[in-house]
């Protein structure tokens, strides 16, 4: 039980977050701050329409999820992924080490550039919130 304790702790604090936006609406205004780079800018970032995708996701609506904020979505499986691996691991005793290179960053950091500016780009409304 002692080895697992990790991942379940993990996993526990992300239902009760998901729990949370579950129960309060981000499509209602007044429940959560505004993005302050769109306030500013006008400027959808990687991050916008994260809550509403997340508040989607609680209530099994995945179509929505994804047309509030695509790469989110993707971000949830992939957490997904890797906290499976890390319980599996974990109960077996097994050390989890994920390390990544600069590469993955700098391809990390492309994905999210490339995301930003197209879905601010006319023909990118499709991926803005």
């Amino acid at each position: 039980m002692r080895r697992i304790a990790g991942p379940a702790g993990v996993m526990a604090g992300i239902i009760a977050a998901f729990g949370y936006v579950g129960s309060v609406d981000p499509n209602q205004p007044g429940h959560y701050p505004v993005c302050p780079l769109l306030r500013l800018t006008g400027i959808y970032c990687p991050g916008c329409g994260g809550l509403r995708s997340a508040h989607a996701v609680a209530h099994g609506d995945i179509a929505a999820a994804f047309g509030s904020n695509a790469l989110a979505v993707i971000g949830y499986g992939i957490f997904a992924v890797l906290w499976f691996v890390w319980m599996v691991r974990a109960a077996a005793g097994k050390p989890v080490r994920i390390t990544l290179k600069p590469v993955h960053w700098w391809g990390i950091g492309a994905v999210l550039l490339i995301f930003t500016v197209v879905r601010n780009l006319p023909f990118g409304s499709v991926l803005a919130p």
